[in-house]
C-alpha cells in the first residue's frame, strides 16, 4: 500500500486528511440530490462533523453549503441569530439578511463590514426574543429558499442545545421546557417541509438527538428526517488507515502489528484509531527506532490508551451520562456499565439485582429500565446480544474496567 495520510489535528478533518468514508459520502450525496432531510445517527468520535465538512467541500459547486454549530447556543433566538450570521460570506443572502434585521443593524449599517463578526452577532441577537424569533427565522428560511442554488443546511450539535433547553432551570425536565423544545423543533420541521426541494437539512451531534427528544415524548418532531447510521470503520478500513499513517511517518509494522492494533480496539472508531497510531509514533520517535512490533501492542495499549492519554479522551463518556440521566439514576447507570465491564456481559438476572440494590422498583419500573438500556445502546456504550449486554467498544470496556473495578464487587 502506497497511500500516505497525515495525522488528524483538531476536532475535524477534510481534504487530504479525510479517510475511509467514500461509501457514506456517495449514499449521502444521493439522498441530498433526491431532496431528503437527514439525521446522522452515530456515537461520539465517529467523524460526523468531518463527514459534513467533507461533504460540503465536494458539493459546494452545486449547493450553497451552510454549517451551523449550535454547541454554545441555549435558546431558539440564539439559533436564529447564529443562522443569520453564517450567511455573511454569501453576499446576496447577507444583503437580504441585513435588510431583515435593519432595526438593530441600522446604527452600524455604514461600517458593518468593518466591525467584528462577534459584534455583529451581538447586534443580531439583541433584535431577537421569545416573541419574534420564529417570524425572523421563517424569513431567513424564505431567503434561503430563493437562493440561486439549492441549500444544504448542516446543523451540528443540535442535541446539546435541545438537551439544555429541556433541563433549563433547577427543576429538570418541566412542562414549560418541553413546550419550548416542541416549539423550536416543530418550527424547524415546518420549514423543512415548506421548503422541501429547495433546502435540505442535515442534523448531527455528539450525543443522540432521538434519545433526548424521546425523554420528552417528542420523537415525532424528527420523523421527516431520514436517519443515517454512521458506523465504525471495518477492520480493513482501520488497518489501511494505520498503514497510510505509517507510510507518511516512515514507521514499519512488523508481524502485522497494525492488525493486532485493530483487534485490540475491537470497535474501530476513527478517532480512537488515530490516537492509537499517535501513541505508536510518539514511542518510536522517543526511542529513535521506527519499527513497531506486534508483541509491543498490548503494553502500549495498556500504558497509553488506558493511561492518562486515554483517560483524557474517554472520561467524556462518563461525564456525558449526566446529560441523559438524573442524579438519582446515575449510580444505577454507572453500576450497569461497571458490571458489564468487569463481567464482560450483563445478564437480565444481574441487571434486576442491580436495580433492586440501587433503587426501588416503583422508582425504576421496567419501562424506565428499558429506556435506560436503550439510551446506552443508542449512544454507543452497550450492544445487545442473545446472552445479554456487552460493550460495543473494547477500548471503552477496558478503560471503564480499569477506572471503576477497584472498589466494585461483582454481582453473580
Amino acid at each position: 500500500m502506497d497511500k500516505k495520510l497525515r495525522q488528524a489535528q483538531g476536532n475535524w478533518v477534510d481534504g487530504d486528511r479525510f479517510w475511509g468514508r467514500e461509501d457514506d459520502l456517495a449514499i449521502l450525496t444521493r439522498m441530498i440530490d433526491e431532496g431528503a432531510h437527514i439525521s446522522i445517527v452515530a456515537q461520539r468520535r465517529m467523524g460526523k462533523t468531518s463527514l459534513m465538512k467533507e461533504l460540503a467541500g465536494r458539493l459546494h459547486n452545486r449547493y450553497i453549503c451552510l454549517y451551523l454549530d449550535l454547541q454554545e447556543e441555549n435558546a431558539p433566538a440564539d439559533a436564529v441569530a447564529a443562522l443569520a450570521m453564517i450567511l455573511k460570506p454569501h453576499e446576496s443572502l447577507w444583503r437580504k439578511t441585513k435588510a431583515l434585521f435593519s432595526n438593530v443593524l441600522h446604527a452600524v449599517s455604514e461600517t458593518i463590514e468593518e466591525i467584528s463578526v462577534s459584534d455583529i452577532g451581538i447586534k443580531l441577537r439583541s433584535g431577537l426574543d421569545a416573541g419574534n424569533w420564529m417570524n425572523k427565522g421563517d424569513e431567513l428560511f424564505r431567503i434561503l429558499s430563493k437562493s440561486e442554488k439549492p441549500v444544504l443546511l448542516m446543523i451540528d450539535e443540535i442535541p446539546l442545545m435541545v438537551n439544555r433547553m429541556l433541563r433549563a432551570g433547577d427543576e429538570g425536565i418541566t412542562k414549560e421546557n418541553i413546550t419550548n423544545v416542541d416549539r423550536f423543533m416543530s418550527w424547524l420541521r415546518k420549514n423543512s417541509i415548506e421548503h422541501q426541494g429547495k433546502i435540505r437539512i442535515m442534523l448531527s451531534g455528539s450525543i443522540g438527538l432521538e434519545p433526548v427528544l424521546h425523554q420528552a415524548g417528542l420523537s415525532a418532531v424528527i420523523n421527516n428526517y431520514q436517519p443515517y447510521d454512521l458506523k465504525p470503520w471495518d477492520f480493513e478500513t482501520a488497518a489501511d488507515c494505520l498503514r497510510a499513517l505509517a507510510n507518511n511517518y516512515e514507521i514499519e509494522y512488523e508481524d502485522d502489528a497494525e492488525l493486532v492494533m485493530v483487534e485490540k480496539l475491537g470497535c474501530c472508531i476513527p478517532h480512537h484509531v488515530q490516537i492509537f497510531f499517535s501513541s505508536v509514533y510518539t514511542m518510536c520517535m522517543h526511542r529513535k527506532n521506527m519499527r513497531f512490533r506486534a508483541d509491543e501492542v498490548r503494553d502500549l495499549y495498556e500504558r497509553e490508551m488506558l493511561g492518562l492519554r486515554g483517560h483524557a479522551e474517554l472520561t467524556h463518556y462518563e461525564e456525558r451520562l449526566s446529560l441523559y440521566f438524573s442524579k438519582e439514576r446515575l449510580p444505577l447507570v454507572k453500576a450497569i456499565l461497571t458490571e458489564t465491564a468487569v463481567s464482560n456481559i450483563l445478564t437480565k438476572p444481574v441487571l434486576l439485582v442491580l436495580r433492586d440494590e440501587y433503587t426501588a422498583q416503583d422508582e425504576c419500573p421496567d419501562e424506565a429500565l428499558a429506556e435506560m438500556l436503550r439510551i446506552l445502546q443508542h449512544d454507543g456504550y452497550l450492544a445487545r446480544k442473545k446472552e445479554g449486554y456487552v460493550y460495543e467498544s473494547g477500548l471503552l470496556r477496558d478503560w471503564w474496567k480499569k477506572a471503576h473495578e477497584e472498589f466494585y464487587t461483582r454481582r453473580k
